[in-house]
């Protein structure tokens, strides 16, 4: 791949098009099809905010176990 061909997008301004799956830096619409259907790659990542979209973790007690 040359160097031409290569891109860095930060993650925060990072958005996947959901029409023709190309990920691009502009929030209004995709660089490749002019579609406004885009999502943010950070919050589906989960790199923003990563206690916001934890999920509770269960608690777990023991007890001996009963004797026949």
């Amino acid at each position: 791949m040359t160097s031409r061909m290569m891109e860095h997008i930060p993650l925060k301004s990072a958005f996947l098009c959901q029409d023709c799956d190309c990920v691009g830096n502009c929030a209004t619409q995709c660089p490749a099809c002019a579609s406004t259907a885009l999502l943010g790659l950070s919050a589906v990542l989960n790199r923003d905010g990563a206690e916001e979209f934890a999920l509770p973790m269960p608690g777990y007690s023991y007890h001996p176990a009963m004797a026949a």
